[in-house]
C-alpha cells in the first residue's frame, strides 16, 4: 500500500516504540522516525525504517515536516503521524486509508483521523462545543483532530503547506486542520476506527473543572501559542471565546493548586508575554528549577 508512518521522538519508551516499529513489519509500509531527544534512541530498524536525529530539538512541527516531506518525496501517497506513545496497528492503519481513499471519491479532503479513546476518562472523547456533522455510519465531518493518528494525503499537504515550526509545539495539529479548512478543504473523524491515547500526564479536578496537568514548560508554548492564534482570522470563534477568558483560570490553578507551582506561573507569564510581542519558535532560556 502506498502509504507511510511518521513517528516523533522525545526521550521515549523504548519498547513501546520498538513494538509500535515491529507492528508494522511483515505489511512494509515505511517508517520515518523523527528523534528530537539529546541522544540517539537505540531501535532495532528494519530496511523500511528511516532515522533522523535532531538533538538540539527542532519542536514537533519541523519533526512531522522532515517525516512527511521524506516520504512524499520519495513517491508515497498518503502517511500517518503517530506520537512516540501511539497505541497504533496494522488493522486501524489500513481501515483509516480505506476510508480515506472512499471519501477522497467525493470530498476535498485534508486529513482523517481515529476517535480518540481517552485513556484518563475511560471514554471516547467528543468536543464539547463542535461535535461535528456524522457523514455516514463510519465517518463524521470535523474542525480538527489531534496529530497523533491523523492520515493525510501528498496532495492535501502539498497545497495546505507544512506544519507551523513557529509554533514548535502546541496547537501545530490544530493550525494545520483550520488553514485546510480555510482553502476549502474537510477534516474528518473515523467513527469505526478507535484509538487509546493519553493526552498530557495527568487529569485533575480543581473547583468542579478538570484540567490537563503536564510539564510545566509545556504551559509556556500553550500560553504562547493561544495569544498567536487567536490573531488569526481564519482559527474558529468558538476555540477563541474558550482559550481566552480562561487564560487568568489557568495561571491561579497551575500557579497555587498544582505541583511546582512557582515554575508553572514562570512559564505561564513568560508565555504571556512572548504571546503579546509575538515571539515564535524555541523558548529561549535556562530551564527554571
Amino acid at each position: 500500500m502506498n502509504c507511510g508512518i511518521v513517528v516523533v521522538l522525545y526521550h521515549p519508551d523504548i519498547q513501546h516504540v520498538q513494538s509500535l516499529i515491529d507492528g508494522f513489519i511483515h505489511c512494509e509500509w515505511p517508517i520515518v522516525l523523527v528523534d528530537n531527544s539529546s541522544e540517539k534512541t537505540v531501535l532495532s530498524l528494519s530496511s523500511h525504517c528511516q532515522y533522523f536525529h535532531y538533538p538540539d530539538n527542532v519542536g514537533i512541527a519541523e519533526a512531522q515536516n522532515v517525516g512527511l516531506n521524506y516520504l512524499f518525496e520519495n513517491g508515497l501517497s498518503h502517511a500517518v503521524v503517530l506520537d512516540q506513545d501511539s497505541l497504533f496497528t496494522v488493522n486501524m492503519a489500513v481501515d483509516l486509508l480505506a476510508q480515506y481513499h472512499e471519501l477522497e471519491q467525493s470530498h476535498k479532503i485534508a486529513a482523517l483521523g481515529p476517535s480518540i479513546h481517552c485513556q484518563f476518562t475511560d471514554k471516547v472523547a467528543v468536543g464539547r462545543i463542535q461535535k461535528g456533522r456524522q457523514i455516514d455510519s463510519k465517518v463524521r465531518e470535523v474542525k480538527q483532530i489531534i496529530a497523533s493518528g491523523m492520515m493525510l494525503s501528498s496532495s492535501a499537504f502539498s497545497t495546505v503547506g507544512n506544519k507551523e515550526t513557529g509554533l514548535f509545539i502546541d496547537g501545530v495539529d490544530h493550525e494545520w486542520c483550520w488553514r485546510a479548512n480555510k482553502l476549502g478543504f474537510s477534516i474528518f473523524q473515523s467513527l469505526s476506527v478507535c484509538m487509546p491515547h493519553r493526552q498530557g500526564d495527568d487529569r485533575v479536578k480543581v473547583l468542579g473543572v478538570t484540567f490537563k496537568q503536564g510539564a510545566p514548560i509545556r504551559l509556556y508554548y500553550q500560553m504562547r501559542n493561544v495569544l498567536l492564534l487567536a490573531r488569526r482570522g481564519y482559527v474558529p470563534l468558538y476555540w477563541k471565546c474558550r482559550h481566552l477568558p480562561a487564560i487568568p483560570l489557568r495561571y491561579i490553578v497551575n500557579r497555587f493548586y498544582f505541583p511546582d507551582g512557582k515554575k508553572r506561573g514562570h512559564y505561564l507569564l513568560k508565555g504571556l508575554a512572548d504571546g503579546i510581542s509575538a515571539k515564535k519558535g524555541k523558548i529561549h532560556e535556562p530551564s527554571i528549577k
